[in-house]
């Protein structure tokens, strides 16, 4: 935590649900204390009202920004110490449907910070990826695979100094948006059905909060072009669904016994589990506390680098980290998780977003 504080710290992103909480985490917890926080992103109306958010509080500068733009990308980062680069297409339906966009954002966008963070003389880069990103299925996921690409080759190809450059590898991230807990708190509080893609789907799931903290904290122990991991619980989608009937049915007036559950299948792209980390990335993985830090398959051509974390556990790997091969959450483990959360709060939560979920094109999932 102490290596933020007296930092200038920049956000891509910034109103997304990482980059907000982010944002919100550098400016309330007492361990950061940065000097300044720079945040930009190219959604206006939500810049705007984070804007007046912050408006007390002179660390806080917010700019109509986005990564496409190199130009901007360069003035931005000037005198910065740490990058947090969460912006990005994360929407695997769109991102399928437009790949161009998800190239020049997800790839070409993360080259544009990774030049502005060389010529501007940059202490640390943290890029955000996924685990879509391990043995990909969907442009998403094969762009986030790019961007970490990128990410460790501008490590291990610069000359002398320059800046500390990894990243980090979610998994779900549950209540963000264009999570599956909207969708699913929407339709149970429409009286149902619950769609549900496959009863066996498994997913790794963090929260929020957990998911800042993975990005703040590994801006302290990145040592150049690694990948850290979060161990985090993994859980079935239909358990997930089962559990939410169960505690928000009866809080929007209707019984849970009548919510219906319907299976739509798989979307195009889609996985019925998840991966962390692929069996490949076994043989260059350490174990922490808390985390794997996969290291690069190349090390770095003109400099060593020293990969000496505190509180190694091992430096041995011998399994994948695969949504499938691990136990599952309990109802009551699930229960807890959402209760910790504040997942299943009724009272202030947003009533927008979708109801059904289908395959655009796709009438019979339209229905």
């Amino acid at each position: 935590m102490g290596y933020l504080q007296n930092k200038r710290v920049f956000i891509s992103g910034v109103c997304g649900t990482i980059g907000k909480e982010l944002l919100s985490e550098l400016t309330s917890n007492e361990n950061y204390r940065p000097v300044e926080v720079i945040g930009i992103d190219h959604n206006e109306s939500e810049l705007f009202f984070l804007e007046r958010a912050y408006v007390d509080d002179e660390r806080v500068r917010l700019f109509l920004g986005d990564i496409r733009d190199p130009h901007k990308l360069q003035m931005q980062t000037q005198h910065t110490d740490v990058i947090f680069h969460t912006a990005a297409l994360k929407h695997v339906s769109l991102c399928e449907t437009s790949p161009t966009d998800a190239v020049q954002s997800n790839i070409l966008g993360v080259q544009n910070l990774i030049n502005a963070a060389q010529a501007n003389g940059v202490d640390t880069v943290i890029f955000t990826s996924s685990d879509k990103a391990v043995n990909p299925t969907n442009v998403m996921g094969t762009s986030k695979l790019m961007g970490e690409r990128l990410i460790t080759a501008a490590n291990n190809t610069q000359r002398g100094g320059g800046p500390v450059f990894a990243s980090t590898r979610f998994g779900n991230v549950l209540g963000s948006r264009g999570s599956v807990i909207p969708v699913f708190r929407n339709q149970i509080a429409n009286g149902g059905p619950v769609t549900l893609t496959h009863p066996e789907m498994t997913r790794f799931i963090m929260s929020i909060r957990q998911a800042a903290d993975l990005v703040l904290n590994s801006a302290g122990l990145a040592r150049g072009g690694e990948v850290f991991v979060t161990k985090m619980p993994v859980l079935c989608i239909q358990h997930l669904a089962e559990v939410m009937i169960e505690e928000l049915a009866p809080k929007y007036g209707h019984n849970p016994s009548g919510i219906e559950v319907r299976e739509i299948g798989i979307r195009p792209g889609e996985k019925l589990y998840e991966e962390l980390m692929s069996s490949e990335e076994t043989r260059r993985t350490m174990e922490l506390e808390d985390y794997f830090a996969v290291l690069p398959a190349f090390r770095g051509y003109y400099k060593d680098v020293n990969y000496d974390y505190p509180g190694v556990i091992s430096q041995a790997i011998n399994e994948p980290y695969v949504s499938s091969m691990d136990d599952t959450m309990t109802h009551a483990e699930i229960k807890q998780f959402l209760e910790l959360h504040t997942l299943l709060d009724v009272e202030g939560a947003s009533q927008e977003g979708p109801v059904k979920q289908f395959w655009p094109g796709d009438e019979k999932r339209a229905e």
